[in-house]
């Protein structure tokens, strides 16, 4: 398989570490806008470095993804870029004939007079309303195949298969005590999609409503997430298994809650008073003249990079799906997760364990599809998919997951 990945930010380099150590990849080439971060990427890749190659790319230059993909023979565009790039690369992915993977979806748009009661755009409509396109092609965009969305969806489907007769309720639990030396506030992720899924409005699906929003941060619970995590209050945030989970696993009710924590929820708020969060351009002065910049692109310039934070950072991190429901006419609640340590991803990989546990799960869909156990066409969702063959893998890439009764 020859794969075009687009961004070598945490997440993309990560992946570059992962990938190196299969056999079913034959070359990827790694692009970025910023050329030395795709180079960084390669030349740290000892004894591999035949596999992969650098290239300087503009994730919104259509034309110029699309050259890349047909000049080096890709058969998949992975997008490891922020969702903001999920249109040009998606579309330029379609145009060129390859198949298409990514971790977060097209953007949301809030109703324009009801966003904390109705959905306005919701996050993959623009990918879902190209889907006849896609099946036409015989291509396959996979959507959503990151931890979470993505492994937490292969939970969702597992347990729909083989562990329930009728689903009440899916609920995605996300949670970590993950901490940073030296930092009050260091997020372990990208401030930019951080901050856009944290302050949109919620979304939520129950079967007899469809999907319908809430006011940020609604609904907490506190979960107890396991092996030494612990309690954490987790609360209502905007995320891509309310979206696809019920395209295809019947449940009354889809959540997703995040455990953020009282004071990263109250900077996320601040930031909103202040009107940091927008992207709309502002002009501020600059040493030769007034530039246009986009305030949360100034946050994220202001806080430390989130893949280097990695020698700073001790903790565990979680991802996993709750369900609740009955088997065999009997009620039944479960918690599938995975966790992962930041001292065995950087002693292993080099990589700090969010973004890690995030790239790991594209690649082994990446391997999936190209042993033909993963196939299809059209826009599909990682729950679309049989999950024994995602979950089997998961295990011999040294990162089992776990399965705890709840109750």
């Amino acid at each position: 398989m020859r794969v075009l990945l687009v961004g070598a930010g945490g997440v993309g380099t990560a992946a570059t570490r992962i990938a190196a150590r299969r056999e079913f990849l034959t070359h990827m080439v790694v692009a970025d806008y910023d050329l030395s971060r795709a180079e960084a990427a390669v030349s740290a890749l000892k004894g591999h470095g035949d596999r992969f190659s650098a290239l300087r790319l503009d994730a919104t230059d259509e034309n110029a993804v699309r050259a890349a993909l047909t000049e080096h023979r890709c058969d998949v565009l992975f997008n490891a870029t922020d969702p903001r790039f999920v249109m040009p690369l998606f579309n330029a992915a379609l145009a060129a004939g390859a198949h298409y993977l990514d971790m977060a979806m097209s953007l949301s748009v809030p109703h324009p007079s009801r966003p904390f009661e109705e959905c306005g755009v919701k996050l993959g409509d623009r990918q879902f309303e190209l889907a006849d396109r896609w099946v036409e092609s015989e291509r396959l965009a996979l959507v959503g195949m990151g931890v979470e969305s993505g492994l937490s969806d292969v939970f969702a489907r597992y347990a729909a298969d083989e562990l329930f007769d009728e689903i009440e309720e899916i609920g995605v639990r996300d949670g970590a005590n993950l901490t940073v030396e030296g930092y009050d506030f260091a997020p372990s992720f990208s401030i930019w999609t951080t901050i856009e899924e944290c302050l949109n409005p919620p979304v939520v699906y129950e079967k007899e409503r469809g999907w319908f929003t809430t006011a940020p941060f609604s609904e907490p619970e506190v979960f107890d997430f396991p092996e030494g995590i612990g309690p954490v209050e987790c609360v209502n945030v905007e995320h891509e298994e309310v979206l696809l989970i019920p395209r295809w696993v019947d449940a009354r009710r889809v959540t997703f809650k995040y455990g953020l924590g009282d004071d990263f929820i109250a900077r996320l708020k601040t930031l909103h008073e202040l009107g940091l969060d927008s992207t709309t351009k502002v002009t501020v002065p600059g040493e030769h003249g007034p530039v246009k910049v986009s305030p949360r692109d100034v946050v994220a310039a202001c806080l430390p990079d989130p893949a280097t934070l990695g020698d700073r950072m001790t903790g565990k991190t979680c991802a996993g799906t709750w369900v609740r429901g009955t088997k065999d006419g009997k009620p039944r609640e479960v918690y599938l997760y995975h966790v992962v340590d930041n001292q065995w991803t950087m002693r292993e990989y080099g990589s700090q364990a969010v973004v890690w546990q995030t790239a790991m799960n594209p690649v082994i869909a990446l391997e999936l599809l190209a042993a033909g156990a993963w196939s299809g066409k059209g826009v599909l969702g990682p729950e679309a998919l049989p999950p024994r063959p995602f979950l089997d893998l998961l295990t011999e890439y040294g990162a089992p997951w776990g399965l705890r009764e709840q109750g």
